[in-house]
């Protein structure tokens, strides 16, 4: 199946997602994130603001923020790549150009994705074998992971069933090393 018709699918498999599922599936992929040590050591997180029917970040963010973490959010750019800024709490947010909430905070700059211990990035799909991550097709994430170290931790958070095999890659899509599932997390291939 190709990019477009794999999205295609999936978006709406996500929109028929009731919102007590949602809820659920977020809340475990939150709990099973927060108890892992690699998560609970990372003083520095990139994460983002979910919208629609991905697996809600915002109780992630907030959980990660009170317990002491660095939370940074990204900030879209008319460029099409990703500036960084850090979430100081739920106040510290309004909408950026597309609707999703970005922090107000000084910007970072693009090569602050750098710094950070764990990247949590969204995912419409990821391959179990390749660890390449579908994205929404902007490569706002590809750009943002290719600047991440190789022995970062890189995360996307999936609903049941977008974990699968055969997800089509270009030369320029992303891997990421793990994936979060209310079922569990998974690693993927070393990258």
């Amino acid at each position: 199946m190709d990019k477009m018709n794999l999205r295609r699918r999936i978006l709406r498999d996500r929109s028929e997602l009731d919102p007590g599922t949602l809820r659920e599936s977020s809340a475990a992929i939150r709990e099973l994130l927060l108890d892992q040590p690699w998560v609970q050591m990372a003083g520095l997180v990139a994460c983002y603001w979910s919208t629609g029917a991905e697996p809600a970040t915002q109780g992630l963010i907030l959980a990660l923020w009170k317990h002491g973490t660095t939370v940074m959010l990204p900030v879209q750019r008319p460029d099409g790549d990703l500036d960084w800024a850090v979430y100081d709490g739920p106040d510290s947010l309004a909408p950026g150009p597309n609707g999703i909430m970005e922090p107000v905070d000084v910007r970072r700059g693009v090569d602050a994705i750098r710094t950070a211990a764990l990247v949590i990035a969204p995912a419409l799909a990821v391959d179990r074998v390749t660890g390449v991550r579908l994205g929404r097709g902007g490569g706002f994430y590809d750009r943002a992971l290719a600047r991440v170290g190789p022995n970062v931790p890189t995360v996307a958070l999936l609903h049941e069933g977008e974990l699968i095999e055969g997800v089509p890659a270009e030369p320029h899509d992303q891997r990421v090393r793990f994936a979060a599932l209310p079922s569990g997390i998974a690693r993927l291939v070393q990258i």
